[in-house]
Parts: C-alpha cells; sequence; structure tokens
C-alpha cells in the first residue's frame, strides 16, 4: 500500500493571563477547520516540509519546537497518509511579517484557545494532537531550545589517509551529506555552532555556517583525540550550552556522541530517556535533537527525535 508523506505544527503564542491561542486553518478546498500541514516534496526531510508548509499555507516563518506526534489515516485510493506534528511558537515579529492573504486553499486562519480548538477542529486526530500540546501546557514547558548533536559525514577511511586521523577530510558523500542537513536542521534555526578540530567535523558544519550566518566555534574538547586521550571538556561544553538556553548544534564523533547526549540528560536535571542510547548511535551524517524546556530547567528532556543520514 502507498504511503503518502506530510508534516505540520501546532502553530502557538503566549496569552496573558489565559492557556496559548493556537492556529487553525480554514481549508477552502474541503471546508473544514485543521492544523496546518503539507506533503513532503522531492529531496525533502519532514522538518523541512513542516516549516515550508506552514510558511505557504499561512504566511509565518517559524522554527519548530518538540515533536507532537504522528496521526495516520486513509485517503484516495486506499492510501495511508502520514503526518508528522511539531510544536512551534510564533514570535510576535513573525506575526508582523506574516504574508497571508485568503487563497483558493486556506480561505481563513484562526488564533483560538485550546478548549475552542478541541471543538472546533474537524477531525479527532488533529484533536489527539493538541491534546499532546496540552500536556506540554499543563507542565509549563511550551517554550524549548534544542541541543543537536550531530555525527560528522563520511571521512576518507583511515586505511587510506597517511596523516593524523584528525586530518581526514570528507569523502564527496561526506560532502553531499553536509550540506542534505542544511534544510533539515534549520527548522530549530541554530543559534550557535560547535565543532570538534577534526576536519571532517568542521566541513561537516560548514554549509551550516554559511546557511544560518553562524561562525562554526571549534572545540578541541569535542574531539575523538581528547575523548581518547581522557581530555575532552563534554561537561563544561554542555552545561554552558544549557545555562544559555539556547538552540545549538555539537558536531562531533561515533565514540564521543553518547557522552554528549549523556552529559545533556545530566545537565537538564532529570532522568535520561530510554531513546538516549539509541540517538547517540548515529551514522555518519545523521544528527538527534533533544528538547529542553527554556522557563523550567529542572523539567528534564521533554523529547528526543533522530534523524538519520538525509539523502
Amino acid at each position: 500500500m502507498k504511503q503518502v508523506f506530510a508534516a505540520g505544527a501546532v502553530c502557538w503564542r503566549p496569552r496573558e493571563g489565559k492557556t496559548p491561542a493556537i492556529l487553525v486553518v480554514h481549508r477552502a478546498k474541503y471546508g473544514d477547520v485543521s492544523l496546518p500541514k503539507g506533503k513532503v516534496e522531492p529531496g525533502e526531510a519532514l522538518p523541512q516540509t513542516a516549516v515550508r508548509e506552514i510558511r505557504e499555507e499561512t504566511g509565518l516563518a517559524v522554527v519548530l519546537g518538540v515533536p507532537l506526534g504522528t496521526t495516520s489515516y486513509t485517503i484516495g485510493g486506499g492510501r495511508t497518509k502520514n503526518v508528522q506534528y511539531w510544536a512551534a511558537e510564533v514570535a510576535e515579529e513573525a506575526l508582523a511579517r506574516s504574508t497571508f492573504v485568503p487563497n483558493h486553499e486556506i480561505a481563513a486562519l484562526e488564533w483560538v484557545g485550546l478548549k475552542k480548538a478541541r471543538k472546533y477542529l474537524s477531525y479527532e486526530r488533529d484533536v489527539a494532537i493538541v491534546d499532546t500540546f496540552a500536556a506540554l501546557v499543563e507542565r509549563g514547558v511550551t517554550s524549548t531550545f534544542a541541543l543537536i548533536g550531530l555525527r560528522h559525514g563520511q571521512a576518507v577511511p583511515a586505511t587510506e589517509w597517511d596523516g593524523p586521523d584528525a586530518t581526514r577530510p570528507l569523502t564527496d558523500h561526506g560532502a553531499r551529506q553536509a550540506s542534505a542537513n542544511v534544510g533539515p536542521i534549520g527548522a530549530w534555526r541554530p543559534r550557535k555552532l560547535l565543532t570538534s578540530t577534526a576536519v571532517r567535523c568542521v566541513g561537516t558544519v560548514a554549509p551550516l555556517a554559511a546557511s544560518f550566518g553562524v561562525r562554526a566555534v571549534r572545540e578541541e574538547g569535542l574531539s575523538q583525540d581528547a575523548h581518547e586521550a581522557g581530555e575532552g571538556t563534554v561537561r563544561q561544553i554542555v552545561g554552558k550550552r544549557v545555562r544559555k538556553r539556547r538552540t545549538a548544534v555539537l558536531c562531533s564523533h561515533g565514540p564521543v556522541l553518547p557522552v554528549i547526549l549523556r552529559e545533556i540528560a545530566l545537565a537538564a536535571g532529570g532522568e535520561a530517556p530510554s531513546e538516549l542510547r539509541d540517538a547517540a548511535r548515529l551514522t555518519t551524517g545523521g544528527f538527534s535533537v533533544v528538547h529542553l524546556s527554556v522557563s523550567n530547567p529542572g523539567a528534564g528532556i521533554l523529547a528526543i527525535e533522530t534523524h538519520p543520514e538525509h539523502r
């Protein structure tokens, strides 16, 4: 049976003394009320799709937050449609810059409270996603930031390289992996890029730095050489990033990534979730997104999502 993949978000904004307002769309074609979403285009990863579709449907430029789950249902031709949702806080500047005008697809946008949304939405599957978001509201952890553990792209094998291990460059495939991560990682709009000093890591974050306009900071303490020599400074580096509470990328090596993710869990003050081990087992070019609360630093890890190499 053919699978159709799509992505969207619960776009929300805070309200003084009230629960957040969320955005629903009135679709002209179907005459219904739903959450903003749309189908994956060729070459896209799901996080890219969510950000692009929200911009196209609502005129809003958003940054993704915590994943809220997936809905699956049958559409025409007996196909199954799978829609992945995230939370997405809408900043005041994004509202001011919205380019939305009613069109043949979306007749209107409306901001509603959670209670009204549950009654208003046309589909129970959308209500279930709103309920997941409401659980974050109840915990007081709606505003989030992410620490993204990124494994470097494929490098020239050590058996084929005469120089020091840290000087091994990316292969052509590794360079393509690095470029392919710009769209998916950009969905969380990192404010800081930290990388091991190894050439293969520096090369992996170079496309991110160029695209986001953020300088990549080289940290010897994230390198495999420092890790193997017992001289890594992952705890200090991670601790600072958790204190800053801004989304950041930490690019490192297979043996170091489990240390990075473990230190994130410790710094967040909660129990390490069971997914942590799998999230650290990244293939080259893969990354894991660890979501933490901005307002409640002791809430622990709210969610982890792992994205393999994007082809």
